[in-house]
């Protein structure tokens, strides 16, 4: 089992791999996602990463089918007080209007609890940010929420720099919980969303960070190699665009990693995440029992310094 690591400042501790939720309800149907949320237990995992807009996007769902998914897996396997549960509020309109609105910030939360078959959250994102409005507004709602136990420590997805900055001291200001987690998208060839300033300010802060996209969609498993590989998936766009720019260097020397640890690419990519400044653990999501053990592995794999610098250098 691999240690747990302290989520930032905050009082959580997890181990340095998050599962993903948003498969669950979407292409992990119920059997599916029972048996890899069990083996994520099973494999000492600690934090499940969900949101209320899962899978939206998704013909004839309106969102809520993952939160309903995961409610349903507590009640069955009795797991709740074993887990951490994170959710976000931001991209699912609904009662209290849309985003960040604070009416909408109270009544998401409601919705994801009763949703989710539990009476707090552990981990609640601010899914994007609103400029629209007040952040002082946006504070008061999600203190509103920390006071009444409903949830325990605050986090923010998608934010720049500046903007979680602002937030923060805002808060603070009031005397008012504050984000104490980031999540940015973050892996070995999109590095731009995060490292410099906003990552630099999450190490200065202690503010904890768990990635998302560790995988980039699949690429850094290996399998899009060539022009030949991009018809395995409707991202056959984006993977190419990888491949035209850094993405064969950085398999290239993801090749040379696993050669010398005999660990599979997704395990190295991961990896390399939980060794980055800040970082406390990516989230990657799984939809079977194989893919799951696979990415676990990750938990327990340490890469030297050389094989780091050698992702790093071909990743820049």
């Amino acid at each position: 089992m691999a240690e747990l690591r302290r989520l930032g400042a905050s009082d959580l501790r997890i181990a340095p791999l998050v599962l993903g939720g948003n498969v669950f309800g979407w292409t992990a149907d119920r059997d599916a996602s029972f048996a890899v949320l069990d083996a994520f237990v099973d494999s000492g995992g600690t934090m499940i990463d969900t949101a209320d807009v899962y899978s939206a996007w998704v013909g004839g769902h309106t969102g809520g089918e993952s939160e309903t998914m995961i409610g349903a897996w507590l009640r069955t396997s009795g797991a709740r007080d074993g887990v951490l549960i994170a959710t976000k509020v931001g991209m699912l309109p609904g009662e209290g209007g849309e985003k960040l609105a604070p009416a909408r910030i109270v009544a998401a939360c409601e919705a994801s609890l009763k949703r989710l078959g539990t009476d707090r959250i552990d981990l609640y994102f601010a899914h994007q940010d609103d400029d629209a409005q007040a952040q002082e507004d946006v504070a008061e709602a999600f203190a509103t929420l920390v006071r009444d136990g409903k949830v325990r420590v605050l986090g923010a997805s998608n934010f720049h720099a500046a903007r979680l900055k602002s937030a923060i001291e805002v808060a603070r200001a009031a005397g008012l919980p504050h984000y104490q987690v980031l999540q940015p998208e973050y892996n070995l060839v999109s590095r731009h969303k995060f490292e410099g300033e906003l990552q630099d300010y999450c190490v200065a802060e202690n503010i904890g960070v768990v990635p998302y996209y560790g995988l980039a969609a699949g690429f850094l498993t290996g399998k899009y190699r060539s022009r030949d590989d991009l018809s395995q998936s409707v991202r056959g766009g984006q993977m190419g665009e990888l491949l035209d720019g850094k993405g064969s260097a950085v398999l290239a020397a993801m090749d040379e990693v696993a050669a010398d640890t005999g660990a599979t690419l997704a395990q190295i990519a991961l990896a390399w995440l939980m060794a980055q400044p800040g970082v406390t653990a990516p989230i990657a999501s799984a939809t079977s029992v194989a893919q799951l053990r696979d990415l676990v592995g990750a938990m327990t794999l340490t890469l030297g310094a050389d094989q780091l610098e050698r992702l790093t250098v071909a990743g820049a």
